[in-house]
This record gives structure tokens, C-alpha cells and sequence, in this order.
């Protein structure tokens, strides 16, 4: 059994920041690519950061320069810096992991957290 959690989702306004954090947790044997997506009312889920086990990472235009995704492996974690937040970044945040659960390459799977909503007001 594996999960995901995500936290640190909240209101805030316009110029304000605030940091999402995704937990793992269950029979892990590796944590491969991890990427947070959002999704916002009557909107299809978008990807918004990627991070690889190595610490590589990629961004949408929409939050570049702005957003900062990061993990610790020895902790199973993944974080979110979102910076100079805007109205549009308003929708539900969700983690999402490539986790591998034994040794053999066939355990590996797509897992979803829950997902935490944040709301930027103007």
C-alpha cells in the first residue's frame, strides 16, 4: 500500500506565497519522477512542476520563475515554493508519484494524492 498526502494549502491573497508539501508513505523501494498538477473549477488538470530522482525539474510557462519544486529522498517528500501567487493560480493542488514498491521493475506505478486546495484572492 502506498500513499500520498498533500498539506499546506490555504487562502491568501494576491503577492503572497505559500509552500505545499507531498508525503509518501507504504512499502516504497524507490521514489522515480514526482510532479504536482492543479486543477481549477470546470478546468482540466494541468501538470505544473516536475522533479526527477536526480533533482531534475521542469515548469509550466504559467508558473516559471515563480514556482520552485523540490524533494528530499531520504524523506520521501516533495514541496512546492509557490512565490508572487496570482488569482489563476487558484485550484485544487494534487502530487503525484512514479513509485516502485519492491526491487522488480513491475511494482512500479502511478500514485495520486488528494489533493489541497489553495485560493488567491485579488
Amino acid at each position: 500500500q502506498v500513499q500520498l498526502v498533500e498539506s499546506g494549502g490555504g487562502l491568501v491573497q494576491a503577492g503572497g506565497s505559500l509552500t505545499l508539501s507531498c508525503v509518501a508513505s507504504g512499502t516504497i523501494f524507490t521514489i522515480h519522477d514526482m510532479a504536482w498538477y492543479r486543477q481549477a473549477p470546470g478546468k482540466q488538470r494541468e501538470l505544473v512542476a516536475t522533479i526527477t530522482a536526480t533533482g531534475g525539474t521542469s515548469y509550466s510557462d504559467s508558473v516559471k520563475a515563480r514556482f520552485l519544486i523540490s524533494r528530499d529522498n531520504t524523506k520521501n517528500t516533495m514541496s512546492l515554493q509557490m512565490n508572487n501567487l496570482k488569482p489563476e493560480d487558484t485550484a485544487a493542488y494534487f502530487c503525484s508519484a512514479e513509485i516502485q514498491r519492491t526491487w522488480k521493475s513491475i511494482t512500479r506505478g502511478a500514485y495520486w494524492g488528494q489533493g489541497t486546495q489553495v485560493t488567491v484572492s485579488s
